[in-house]
């Protein structure tokens, strides 16, 4: 379980929820891993905070 730490970053990543970048439009896409839908896009360029991103195998 992710905690916010209180200085601008949080500890661990956010259960059940991965992320990915979709190169089409430059936004980074959030997942729930348990039933697969995506659940949210980043409106800017830059990705979510406390998230694993699905690449980097802190998911499976």
């Amino acid at each position: 379980m992710a905690r916010n730490s209180g200085h601008g970053f949080r500890k661990g990543s956010v259960d059940s929820r991965t992320q990915t970048h979709n190169s089409k439009n430059n936004r980074w896409v959030e997942r729930n891993t348990k039933t697969e839908q995506f659940k949210n896009v980043k409106s800017d360029d830059k990705p979510f905070k406390g998230v694993a991103k699905e690449v980097d195998n802190r998911r499976k």
